[in-house]
């Protein structure tokens, strides 16, 4: 591989936000804040029992929400890129709100699977179109350093709010029976309002005429059959996305087994009772928020490729962990756990974002990665079950940090495979990649030969800076 060049002793000063660029990270603030602020979530359960909905009609319906929202994936990427990120993300506010409604205008089966299924379209809409508009945003305006900081403050802000918000529902909810689900509404109506306000960003290349990954340039229009194509031959022909991509998995899964479908099971197994969850909860999301609003403070000891590793094992640690511990232990460790998925969040989501090709659907792309994940969630979510069924909670979480460590090990040892590639046969496309990721973004750019982000693919030994036109595995020449 290239040598590097010394580390810089003083870190240059980031780029000074444009009005623009600070406008665009304030209103996503507001819109992740809002759309995100759903106040039925600690009561949908009891609203639902109240209404003379069984408990397999409920879960029923969770189980429905899941595969809808894998499917939905599919189309809403697409779409994202069609019509444009911005337009997607009105769409989805739009869905959300009258989502949100649904249980108010019919408090039975069909209206509670409505409600479901429609929070399913309107937040697969916004998934990867909320992340790519503010990358691509601050890229125009060239600010993309504040991505990171941006993407992991706009979700603690989220998380702050559920926290100041969540204690509030029940006693609302005394006062005026439907109060979750009209104020969830109105949040979402104010979403909508934060995107209107959002200004247009400059086109990414590939509308601009740039073509993608194994495609001849085109107008504006295009094809969403053309988007998905362009997608997976993005994923086949560039190892080190589809890298990244799995090694999000691990984060994903954890995070979203644990803090949603085992926390009550393990505050119950140890003996917390449910009027001591909400408390557990909030500290749950307090350590959460405060990991995702500072990624920084992990330091630039190691690279953001195994900081997340490091932060999945953490997970994988703390899992294992629970099951020794008693029950302030085992609220330490749910809080330790929090923190750590804060932390991974923002840094994982930067990763992939860096790691799409310039000329590539970015949108199709995150949509693809939200499917991989959701569609192995869904996966964990029935063994869950099985092993919940079986009474072998300790088993579970025990088998859940084995599997990471495994996952981690498989991840490493194909890391090690692509440096060697690199080592043996000059710089490859994914060894230039993978170089860049590894380094400080300072050391990366002093040096003119390789390239960091969405451009890391595009050139490896050659100091001119031009789009990324055609994706292979062996060194590009122009």
């Amino acid at each position: 591989m290239s040598p590097r060049l010394p580390r810089s002793a003083a870190r240059p000063a980031a780029t000074p936000l444009t009005g623009t660029a600070r406008r665009i990270i304030r209103l996503n603030y507001g819109f992740q804040l809002l759309f995100n602020l759903l106040w039925w979530m600690p009561v949908f359960y009891a609203y639902q029992k109240d209404a003379g909905l069984s408990d397999g009609q409920i879960f029923g319906i969770q189980s429905i929400y899941y595969v809808a929202f894998c499917l939905f994936e599919i189309p809403t990427g697409l779409i994202a890129d069609r019509i444009g990120t911005r337009n997607c993300l009105r769409a989805g506010a739009v869905v959300m709100t009258a989502a949100n409604l649904a249980p108010v205008v019919s408090s039975s089966y069909s209206g509670f699977l409505v409600h479901f299924l429609a929070i399913a379209a309107g937040r697969s809409l916004t998934s990867g179109a909320a992340s790519a508009y503010l990358y691509d945003g601050l890229r125009a305006e060239r600010c993309e350093e504040h991505y990171l900081k941006a993407e992991g403050t706009a979700r603690a802000l989220g998380l702050a709010a559920k926290i100041l918000c969540w204690p509030l529902v029940g006693p609302l909810m005394v006062l005026v029976h439907p109060a979750p689900y009209l104020l969830s509404a109105l949040s979402a109506a104010g979403s909508l309002v934060c995107v209107i306000a959002l200004p247009r960003t400059a086109a990414p290349s590939r509308a601009r005429g740039t073509a993608a990954p194994g495609r001849a340039p085109r107008g504006g229009r295009g094809t969403s059959l053309g988007d998905a194509k362009a997608a997976l031959r993005c994923v086949v022909s560039s190892p080190w996305l589809a890298l990244v991509m799995v090694q999000g998995v691990a984060v994903f899964t954890l995070s979203r087994i644990c803090q949603v479908n085992l926390f009550q099971p393990i505050l119950l197994d140890h003996g917390i009772g449910e009027s001591a969850h909400g408390g557990v909860l909030a500290a749950m999301t307090v350590a959460e928020a405060v990991g995702s609003a500072r990624p920084q403070w992990l330091g630039r000891r190691l690279t953001p490729v195994a900081w997340v590793s490091v932060l999945s094992l953490v997970l994988a640690g703390t899992l294992a962990g629970i099951t020794l511990g008693g029950p302030w232990a085992v609220v330490a460790l749910l809080c330790v756990f929090a923190a750590a998925a804060g932390f991974a969040y923002p840094i994982q989501r930067k990763l992939v974002n860096d790691a799409v090709p310039a000329g590539a659907p970015r949108a199709t792309l995150l949509s693809v990665e939200s499917i991989v994940d959701r569609a192995v969630c869904a996966l964990a979510a029935v063994a869950v079950g099985a092993y919940l069924s079986a009474g072998h909670l300790d088993a579970l979480l025990w088998h859940s940090a084995l599997a990471t460590a495994v996952l981690l090990g498989a991840f490493q040892l194909v890391l090690r495979s692509m440096r060697s590639r690199g080592g043996a046969g000059g710089m490859t496309v994914e060894a230039a990649a993978l170089e860049a990721a590894e380094r400080p973004d300072s050391e990366a750019a002093e040096e003119p030969g390789v390239r960091t982000g969405a451009g890391a693919h595009a050139t490896v030994q050659a100091p001119r800076r031009e789009p990324y036109a055609r994706h292979s595995t062996t060194r590009t020449g122009r």
